[in-house]
């Protein structure tokens, strides 16, 4: 008997210790009359990407005893996760059954923007879940799930910078692009080239193409060539047409199309050179000895110690193509007599005609032009003359205590000159008429002389 009254409570102490068990499992959630269960099924696309949206597919699952109504399904948006203008975050479900199998589950779609300066990484995402129990009771069941997103860094590479704006014509020239990784995400295995349709620009001393094995984000890295334009080219803008490509996350090959523009021509030289002298007037050759034309081209003589002009100092000659030469002329007069500069007998020097001519300093020329881009060029040069000791006087000089000029003295030459040859026909008129009077003298002692 005492056996029996044993078993009993036995068995009637399990009962009870069971019941507290599913009590205590039901306030952990364990085990529950309702309950709901929320699962992501699928995200579009797969990892969410910077500045770019991401849809969110949810299953949403009466997994409990009891019938449910009136759920709603919250997402809670988080960075970098923000809520897409005209889409809700909260949707709601009307009834679902008690004990749903998978096929049964509601579906809702959310949509979420991902920040455009995202770092690649996991974050997570907290859902709510609220329903009524459907029944004379009508407990409310809430629950919250946290769901986790991939956000992959976006692949995106920038050509910054070209550090050359124009490149002169048959010469050498540096040409470099700056690259920057603009986006989230490493690039990988870069190749960067480049084409002038026109050929007209084209690499030296290697190809058109450089490769960059990795590239980190904020990053940047220079791709350098050598580059030259054709010597017959016309100056002018040229496009340069500029091609990227890289693999994406997944190994995927993406490219990226630019263009660059790139000036061909730019400042050109000139040589200098004394030509001829005469009577204090000095005639200059002036060539285009660089690759591109000039335009509006003067020639000047500005203001120098040693030399001073008479008359304008400055000539337009026009437009100078590459290799063509003019001629400029200026009165100009030495000064390097006067003063403090006198010269010694070390200056004369005498040419195989015996002509004196004299060393003296360089006359200094300016040359301004305009260039293939409209620029406004000056350029300076020097030009070492060849004068004769009488034209290196200064011409038309006056003033006190020296009244004497070029024209006076050449005036004085050619009075001279009259007065010599007027001596010389004077002379010879008197030979001629002495000469004919011993021809008459001698004619009329002349036995055969008609008029004796």
């Amino acid at each position: 008997m005492k056996k029996f009254f044993l078993l009993t409570f036995l068995l009637l102490l399990s009962v009870f210790i069971c019941l507290g068990a599913g009590t205590a499992l039901a306030s952990n959630g364990d085990i529950k009359s309702a309950s709901v269960d929320v699962n992501l099924t699928n995200q579009n696309p797969d990892a969410a990407r910077p500045g770019e949206p991401v849809e969110l597919t949810l299953s949403v699952q009466n997994v409990g005893n009891a019938d449910l109504k009136d759920i709603t399904v919250t997402v809670n948006s988080e960075y970098p996760f923000n809520k897409v203008s005209g889409e809700e975050l909260t949707k709601k479900v009307s009834y679902l059954n008690a004990r749903q199998d998978d096929d049964d589950a509601a579906v809702l779609k959310f949509k979420l923007m991902t920040d455009a300066n995202a770092s690649e990484g996991t974050y997570d995402i907290d859902i709510t879940t609220t329903a009524k129990e459907s029944g004379p009771s009508s407990n409310t069941v809430t629950t919250t799930k946290t769901i986790q997103l991939e956000v992959r860094g976006k692949e995106y590479a920038q050509i910054v910078t070209i550090n050359q704006a124009n490149i002169d014509i048959a010469k050498e020239e540096p040409l470099e692009f700056i690259i920057t990784n603009t986006g989230n995400s490493p690039l990988k295995n870069m190749v960067v080239s480049w084409k002038d349709p026109k050929g007209v620009i084209l690499p030296v001393y290697s190809d058109n193409t450089k490769y960059i094995k990795y590239l980190e984000p904020d990053n940047s890295v220079t791709v350098s060539y050598s580059v030259m334009a054709d010597v017959n080219a016309n100056p002018g803008l040229y496009t340069l047409d500029v091609n990227l490509t890289f693999e994406d996350y997944e190994s995927n090959e993406k490219s990226i199309q630019t263009t660059a523009g790139l000036f061909v021509g730019g400042e050109t030289d000139f040589d200098v050179s004394f030509s001829e002298s005469d009577q204090g007037e000095i005639s200059l050759s002036v060539a285009n000895v660089g690759n591109n034309m000039a335009y509006s081209v003067k020639v000047s003589v500005p203001d120098q110690e040693g030399y001073r002009v008479s008359g304008s100092s400055s000539t337009i000659v026009g437009n100078l193509e590459k290799g063509d030469y003019t001629i400029a002329s200026f009165n100009i007069a030495s000064t390097q007599e006067d003063g403090k500069n006198t010269y010694s007998s070390s200056n004369v020097k005498l040419d195989d005609n015996n002509v004196t001519s004299m060393d003296s300093e360089p006359l200094k020329v300016q040359i301004e032009y305009t260039d293939a881009k409209g620029e406004r060029i000056t350029v300076d040069k020097e030009v070492k003359l060849e004068m004769t000791a009488g034209n290196m006087t200064e011409q038309g000089r006056g003033g006190p205590g020296n009244k004497s000029s070029g024209f006076g003295s050449y005036f004085v030459y050619v009075v001279l000159i009259a007065v010599a040859g007027g001596i010389f026909v004077s002379r010879k008129k008197i030979q001629e008429k002495l000469h004919a009077r011993k021809e008459k003298h001698s004619g009329n002692k002349n036995p055969e002389n008609p008029k004796v």
